[in-house]
Parts: C-alpha cells; structure tokens; sequence
C-alpha cells in the first residue's frame, strides 16, 4: 500500500483515467447491446408481420391462388418482396402445406413439414415468433391469406417472412464495434489529456509528488512549532496565509485568523508597505498590547511576481528581560573580582610588612582584619543561611572594601534558604541594584556607610537596606521605579525599575523612608510562597 501511494502522480491519473473511460465503455458497450438487442428484434418482429400483411393482401398473391399454377405467378413477386425487405426467406404455402414460393426454388411444389402455421390457417391470426429458418435461427412474421368466397371468408393460405438472428446480431456487433472505436479514441484524448494535466498539477506543485508534498508539510508543521519566534505569512493582499503557536501566544489571539488582513491582527507591522516594495525590513520595532516587538519583514517572490510576504518577530520586552539579567550576572562576576583585588591588595601590604621586619605591624594588621572577618563572617554564614545571598553579599564587601565604604551586615540578621521561586536572578537584581544605588549615594559623603539586614520571621522575607547620602526627596519617591528616570546622567535609570520589576514577579513590595541623619531606607517584602504557584 504504501508503494501504491509513492507512485508518481501522472502514472496515478492515467491509471484512474484509463480505468474509468475503459468502464464506461464497457457499460455503454454492455447496456447497448442489450438495447440494441431488444429494440432491434422488436423492430425485425414488426417488420417480418407488416411484410406477412402487405403481401397477403396484394391481389396479385390473392388472384393467384385462383389459378391452376399458383407457384408460377406468386415466386416472382415474393422474391421482389423478400429483396426489398432484406428478409432471409419469404414463404408462401396453401392450405395443404404446399410450397408456392420459396428462398430455394428447387423446394417450390414440396410439401413442407411446419406445424407453426396452424394458428394462421386454423384462426386467421397474425402473429410473430422465433424459430427454425432456412438459414438457422430466425424471427418469423405469419399473416393468413384470405378469400373472400360466396359470401365468407376463407383461409387459403400463410405467408411467413423469416429474418436471420445471426444477421440481425452482426449488425448489432457492428454497432458495438464502432462504439468501441470511439471509445478507443476518447481514452487516447484521455490519456493525452491526463499527461496534460499531471504536468499541469507538478508545474502548480514545483515539480514535487504529493507524498513529498505530505512530508515537507509535516516538517513544515514541525520545525514552525519548535520556533519560538512568532512566524506569520500573508499573501499578496495582505491576508493571513498562516502563523504559528508562538506567534499565536506572543498576539494573544484566540480566535480563528486566517483569511484576516494583517491589520485587523498586527497593526502598523509595515508587511504591506513590504507587499508594495519588494523590500527586506530587518530590526523593525513596533508596539503592540502594551508590549515592543522586533520584526523582520521579508518579500515572498515567485517567477519574478510578487505573492507574499513573511514576519518573524520576537518580544522585545523577554530579550530586554535577559539582558538586565545578564547584566545583573556580570555585576555580580565584577563585585567577586573586586573582592579578589581587595584581599590581592591586603596580601600585598601584609607580604610587605614581613620583608621589612615589622612583624608586630604585620601581626596587628592580620589580628584587625581577622576581627573585621569573623564578625562579617560568623554573621555571613551562620545566621545568613542561604548561599546566594551569602555570595552577593561577599561580592558586596569586596567592592565597599575597594571604594572604602563601609557595609555593615546587621547583627540581627537571619534567613534561611530561600524558597525554589525566588532564583538568583531575583536576588541578583534586587539585592544588586540596590546596594549598588547606596555605594552610588554614599560615594561622595564624608561618612560612607550602607547597612543591610535580612530576615524571614513571619510570612514574608523582608530586606532592608540603608546609606548615609542626601536621602531621596518626596517629588522623586513618585517617579524612581520609572525606567529611563535617574539623577545620574544618560542612558542610566534601568536599575530600580528592573528591582521593581522583580519584586511585581514575586508579588512582593517595596517601601521608601528617610532615614535619620540623612540617607534613604529601601524595605523590600517578598512573600516566603506564592499563590498558585506551580
């Protein structure tokens, strides 16, 4: 079967065409001939009774009976008859049975042996009926010749006009033969025009079979379900021809899109201004349901013509998402370095200080740094449990130590390992972020301190972090989650609005005080779970 369906499609065609032309005439043929079969013995029957009439009614017939040689005057009128007629034979008989015109005249004056004229001599009946001819097999017509004598009718003899059913049947194959000739002629027309058309359909196809044209389309399907680009195609009008599952979910849509224009579904997407051009748009961005797109807009061209055109876009709101996160990683990597550098730095002073001889110098510089360490430390990682933060927090330390800010983690903090729904790149960016806005605020203060405290009593991880800058007035605490907003200069304000962003994500939020003697305090509130968290 699966051979049966790899057969080319022209082979497909003639073959149906062959066999369907190569069926009807063999039902034409069949229901012709039955036709034919019936009508025409119909027609022999009435013509073999309409010549039995017509020639027991000649007077010529009647007066010859009258005579003493009956035969001599009735043979030649009969053979006149039975040639224009085209009957096989025309007899004429007397009551007696004697023969008075024959085919053969050598049987003219015999007796003949027939017992199926009794209905004709016996009741003056006309009538039709098959039987045994001069020839074989025929249809008979017998028809009563008729006297009139002293007043009554009298039956002085039978007229039998036979038609060979071996003639009537080769007429009828004649028939039939030139049926099948026509015929014959159809299915060459038929054949020639089924090549006509499988190369019409593979020109139509480019040249491809339809079982290849099955499998591109189910590969088709496949590679347009595994790209996570939105894929949509339109024709030369503008209608959607077909879109993908991403761009589906990307446009929010629901409902049945094809044959819709591209503007009722992607407004302003520029596709027709490409249908017109014939131009490639690459990198183009375009709002849509609160949401920025990149498009890349390429013409479809066929022979030269241009028949459609096709997008592949991609939400620009995900990528900008993965490069605050990388962005987030790298400051991450940065602040570690940092700490390398500042401990690379103190082991410089210390390998110094013992080439010099000072030991004692050494001593004490190793015995403060060690108390600073394990009061950082035995907070760090006995009560800070969770090693993400632990890491941000010595990534933190390094970089205060670098810019010589003072970091302190509060004594009280305590936290657990966080729950699976807050990832790194949660902690990253909002740990991150704000740290960094606090060394940024403290930078040029003469007391360059930022606190930190975590814990996770309760239902909620609260964060607090605090500086010792100018602090944030109340005009700006409206406005400083807005991204693109920031006292810093250009191309700045991306920070607190990817914290604030994060925080939405965990459901949480994040509040804003002055704190005494000048600086801010950021309090962010993350819930420990999520409702309908999956």
């Amino acid at each position: 079967m699966k051979k049966f369906f790899k057969v080319s499609l022209q082979t497909k065609i003639l073959t149906l065409i062959i066999i369907l032309i190569l069926l009807v005439v063999f039902l034409l043929a069949a229901i012709f001939a039955y036709i034919q079969s019936v009508e025409t013995k119909r027609q022999v029957e009435q013509l073999a009774l309409q010549t039995a009439k017509s020639i027991s009614f000649m007077p010529e017939i009647k007066e010859a009976f009258q005579t003493a040689n009956p035969q001599g005057d009735i043979q030649p009128i009969i053979e006149q008859a039975r040639e224009q007629a085209g009957a096989a034979n025309v007899l004429v008989e007397n009551r007696e049975k004697i023969i008075y015109s024959y085919v053969h005249p050598n049987s003219i004056g015999r007796k003949i042996v027939d017992d199926q004229s009794y209905r004709a001599l016996i009741f003056g009946g006309y009538y039709t009926l098959e039987g045994t001819g001069v020839i074989g097999p025929a249809l008979m017509g017998k028809a009563p010749i008729i006297l009139e004598h002293e007043g009554y009718n009298q039956v002085v003899g039978v007229v039998t006009v036979e038609f060979s059913k071996r003639e009537i049947q080769i007429n009828i194959l004649n028939r039939i033969k030139t049926i099948i000739l026509v015929s014959m002629a159809v299915l060459v027309v038929g054949i020639v025009g089924g090549v006509f058309l499988a190369r019409n359909i593979r020109n139509d196809t480019l040249g491809l079979e339809p079982h290849e044209i099955a499998s591109l389309y189910r590969e088709r399907s496949a590679i347009l379900l595994s790209i996570k680009e939105g894929i949509i195609a339109i024709d030369q009008n503008g209608f959607i021809a077909m879109m993908n599952h991403s761009a589906k979910n990307m446009l929010d849509i629901k409902e049945e899109y094809s044959h819709q224009h591209i503007n009722d579904i992607l407004p302003h997407s520029h596709m027709e201004k490409v249908l017109k051009t014939g131009i490639v748009e690459n990198d183009q961005e375009i709002s849509f349901n609160e949401k920025v797109f990149i498009l890349n807009l390429t013409p479809v061209l066929e022979n030269g013509q241009m028949v459609g055109a096709v997008a592949s876009f991609r939400d620009k709101t995900e990528l900008q998402r993965l490069i605050d996160t990388l962005s987030e990683v790298r400051k991450y990597s940065e602040d570690l370095r940092a700490q390398t550098h500042e401990f690379t730095n103190k082991l410089y002073v210390l390998s110094a200080l013992l080439q010099l001889g000072r030991y004692t110098e050494a001593f004490e510089f190793i015995q403060k740094e060690s108390n600073v360490h394990q009061s950082q430390n035995r907070i760090l990682f006995d009560q800070i449990l969770d090693p993400t933060v632990q890491a941000i927090l010595l990534g933190k330390l390094g970089k205060a130590s670098e810019k010589k800010i003072q970091l302190d983690i509060d004594s009280d903090s305590t936290l657990s390992p966080l729950p699976e729904h807050i990832g790194i790149s949660h902690l990253v960016t909002i740990i991150g972020n704000i740290i960094d806005n606090a060394f940024d605020a403290v930078a040029h203060q003469p007391e360059k301190i930022v606190s930190f405290f975590v814990t996770d009593i309760g239902h909620d991880i609260v964060i607090e972090i605090a500086d010792s800058g100018k602090g944030i007035s109340d005009g700006q605490i409206d406005v400083i989650f807005s991204k693109g907003f920031s006292t810093k200069g250009e191309n700045r304000g991306y920070g607190l609005a990817n914290v604030k962003e994060m925080v939405d994500i965990l459901k949480g939020s994040i509040e804003i005080a002055h704190r005494k003697g000048g600086g801010t305090i950021f309090t962010i509130y993350l819930p420990k779970t999520l409702e309908n968290n999956t």
